[in-house]
């Protein structure tokens, strides 16, 4: 068995996916190459200004906007949106609540209230169980 240990590396569409920013968003050179392990966790933890700015005012990909929207990606699309939104154009939507969010907010909060509700019922019986 080999001891020495080869470094991990993603394609910048995985790392850009696990840092939560529209890839084609970022600068050309983090676009292009390949990044560690070390290398994410490095922007993980000391974002750059490019990086930093993304994550405040977008372009933010689907998952991003509807985690503050509050709705599913398919409630996203339900709602015609199907292109990447930066922070303005998001509080814009809330401010202007159309028909569509509301209804889809309203669905994801049932949601969250049935998987709740089964949590409690399977703890109820399995108290042993963690989850």
């Amino acid at each position: 068995m080999k001891s020495h240990q080869t470094t991990q590396t993603m394609k910048a569409a995985t790392a850009a996916k696990k840092l939560g920013v529209y890839l084609p968003a970022t600068p050309a050179e983090f676009q292009e190459g390949v990044v560690s392990r070390a290398e994410l966790n490095e922007l993980q933890a000391n974002p750059p200004e490019w990086l930093r700015e993304l994550r405040r005012n977008g372009p933010h990909p689907r998952p991003v906007v509807a985690a503050k929207l509050g709705v599913s990606i398919a409630g996203l699309t339900r709602g015609g949106v199907t292109e990447p939104l930066t922070t303005e154009q998001i509080e814009a939507l809330k401010n202007d609540m159309p028909a569509w969010l509301e209804k889809e907010r309203a669905t994801q909060a049932e949601v969250r209230k049935e998987a709740a509700r089964i949590k409690k019922k399977n703890a109820e019986r399995d108290p042993d169980a963690r989850s």
